[in-house]
């Protein structure tokens, strides 16, 4: 089997298929808090702004879960074919991190944001306003977790 330092190409389409997982769940979360619910929070109200969030939530949550089996395979496929004891300590830090926003993401899709679809179909905008609230604070973790694992597997190799 072809390892990382390998001439195989096809060595490099984990580490590919990888970054273009965390690339979209990473930046989808930024664009989410910092580009998005900051301007529909500024210009519309809880009766149009919840159901939107909630719409582009759902769809975007799609998109996280495809993300997560993505990582989850490539993430292992590549510790595996090196071996978990030649493996950095980046790596293994990066599974520990990951999986525990993997958690996290698990924790708001079945609990904030399941609770948001209830309060924007009973057009409850205060429950709303908190659900959405939960979901943000837990992204902002899940979003510091994310540049904690870059952060671990680029300096501690």
């Amino acid at each position: 089997m072809a390892g990382p330092a390998s001439s195989d190409p096809m060595a490099s389409l984990p580490k590919l298929l990888h970054l273009v997982a965390a690339i979209l769940w990473m930046g989808g979360m930024a664009f989410l808090m910092l580009a998005l619910r900051p301007a529909v929070q500024a210009q519309l109200e809880p009766a149009v702004r919840l159901p939107l969030m909630a719409t582009v939530l759902g769809r975007f949550f799609v998109m996280v879960w495809l993300s997560v089996i993505v990582l989850l395979a490539t993430g292992l496929s590549m510790l595996l074919d090196v071996g978990p004891r030649a493996a950095p300590l980046g790596w293994h830090l990066m599974l520990g991190l990951g999986l525990l926003m993997m958690l996290i993401f698990g924790h708001v899709w079945f609990g904030p944001f399941r609770r948001l679809k209830q309060a924007v179909a009973a057009a409850d905008w205060p429950e709303g306003g908190r659900r959405i609230a939960q979901v943000v604070l837990l992204a902002k973790i899940n979003l510091s977790l994310g540049w904690a694992a870059i952060a671990a597997v680029l300096l501690l190799r």
